[in-house]
């Protein structure tokens, strides 16, 4: 029996290595606030640039996942606490990196009633009441379809709410963990209908074996849903343990990509191998107000 050898990761993929004053500065930060990033946890391959530029991507909750997605590296296992002055931390660091957009997510907490939306609410408001100016994204689970938990972070009035598709509809069983296809669009559906003005925002993944029909057909669903923002990125397997890679998107298929989404009218579409959730999300923030105000 044969088995297909692996793809090999193209000249394009290379990461840039970035740890300047920045970088180390805002890594002991992190870790003298004991706060946790999606950056670090996730092995984000922007990192070097991001921070070197002075952003990051809050996690909040802790850093144990109640999930084992086969498509990430963040730890799972059952959390031990639930850090109520985490919100405060986080929009002290907000302040020391003098921040304009602040994008915060989480783990997800399926061992909570509410999922940690309470914590999301408390964390808006808490970088609102110290830098009034600095707009907050939010990257949430989907609770497990508790809407009553959607609402309280709607109610918190973040400026863009965001929840990740992940993969086309044929493969979002075998890649995420108790995460429904459906119950995304569901989720982002209501989050329009509770708080129209906030534009919402999600993800795809590629090269984990979709066509180029199932990528247009959940952009299509996500359009159905009324969703404003869309990121693709190349999906990279961040352990041996994970899924593998099946195909290495070329920069001139995102390329091409970033043209179908802008034409299905999306108001803003990142779309490049290194692209991830909150990547350039600055700049995510202007054009969906410049789009809203037309």
């Amino acid at each position: 029996m044969t088995t297909s050898a692996k793809p090999r990761k193209p000249d394009w993929l290379r990461i840039k290595l970035t740890t300047g004053d920045n970088y180390h500065e805002i890594k002991d930060m992190m870790r003298s606030k004991t706060l946790h990033t999606v950056c670090e946890e996730a092995r984000c391959p922007n990192i070097y640039e991001c921070w070197a530029n002075r952003t990051a991507t809050f996690m909040i909750l802790g850093n144990i996942c109640t999930r084992a997605c086969r498509f990430c590296a963040v730890k799972t296992g059952k959390p031990t606490e639930l850090d109520l002055q985490e919100p405060q931390r986080v929009a002290e660091a907000a302040v020391q990196m003098n921040l304009r957009h602040c994008v915060v997510t989480s783990v997800a907490r399926d061992d909570l009633a509410d999922g940690g939306a309470s914590i999301f609410a408390a964390t808006i408001k808490a970088i609102r009441e110290k830098l009034p100016f600095c707009s907050v994204e939010v990257l949430i689970p989907d609770f497990l379809g508790n809407w009553d938990a959607l609402k309280t972070v709607m109610d918190a009035k973040p400026d863009i709410l965001n929840h990740n598709v992940e993969t086309v509809e044929r493969l979002s069983d075998r890649v995420r963990a108790k995460a429904k296809y459906r119950r995304t669009m569901e989720l982002l559906r209501r989050a329009k209908e509770m708080a129209p003005n906030i534009p919402t925002k999600s993800s795809i993944m590629l090269g984990l074996g979709e066509t180029l029909e199932e990528i247009h057909q959940t952009m299509d669903d996500l359009r159905e849903v009324d969703c404003n923002i869309l990121t693709l990125g190349q999906y990279l397997q961040p352990t041996p343990s994970h899924l593998d890679v099946v195909r290495y998107v070329h920069p001139d298929e995102f390329a091409q990509l970033k043209k179908d989404g802008l034409a299905k009218g999306f108001s803003h579409v990142e779309s490049a191998p290194l692209v991830r959730s909150s990547y350039h999300a600055h700049e995510q923030v202007q054009s969906a107000a410049a789009h809203a105000a037309q």
